[in-house]
């Protein structure tokens, strides 16, 4: 048995849900399950283009979402407390302007069926000085999850991230269409 202590502990530390936001003397486990957290796919790209073309050469800005990580604690019948970390990447284009581009983003609260329930509108600055790669993590919280009573648990609802795209982006996306994040390089 004592052989098998290591991997016991090991299994132990990592079940339930972890919070960064919860008291730091407060070593308690969560009640239940944190809610999923992904960034949508149809809008975690961003490619802006200077004009109408869709050419490589014609890029300005470009941003992915490149990971997500959400944190809750509960405390009662409240509702869930979370907070989310997005981590960005971006890139800046043969045509851009500007060594600083302000990137839209969303977080938005979901039941599992899909009905958004809250959503946030923010946004990420970049800075390219002079011309070398960005990449930066949010911090978003404050986050409420909506409960009932105590009954109803985290897995019920999903925390989703994306650009704030405008239609001609989203198509864009749609289409299976990318460029890399280096489009200036």
């Amino acid at each position: 048995m004592i052989k098998y202590a290591p991997l016991l502990a090991a299994a132990i530390l990592t079940t339930g849900c972890t919070s960064k936001i919860a008291d730091s003397l407060d070593t308690r486990q969560n009640a239940g399950p944190c809610p999923s957290v992904a960034a949508l796919y149809d809008s975690a790209r961003y490619v802006e283009f200077d004009g109408d073309s869709k050419l490589y050469s014609d890029i300005e800005y470009t941003g992915e979402i490149i990971g997500a990580r959400l944190y809750c604690r509960y405390v009662g019948d409240n509702p869930l407390e979370a907070e989310v970390e997005v981590d960005f990447a971006f890139g800046k284009g043969p045509t851009a302007t500007s060594d600083g581009h302000v990137y839209p983003y969303y977080v938005a609260v979901t039941r599992r069926n899909g009905k958004v329930l809250a959503k946030k509108y923010f946004s990420v600055t970049a800075d390219f000085n002079g011309g070398k790669l960005d990449g930066k993590t949010e911090v978003v919280n404050k986050i409420k999850i909506p409960r009932v009573d105590e009954s109803i648990s985290g897995s019920n609802f999903e925390v989703i991230v994306g650009f704030d795209l405008t239609p001609e982006q989203l198509e864009f996306n749609r289409a299976g269409n990318r460029f890399r994040l280096d489009a200036g390089k």
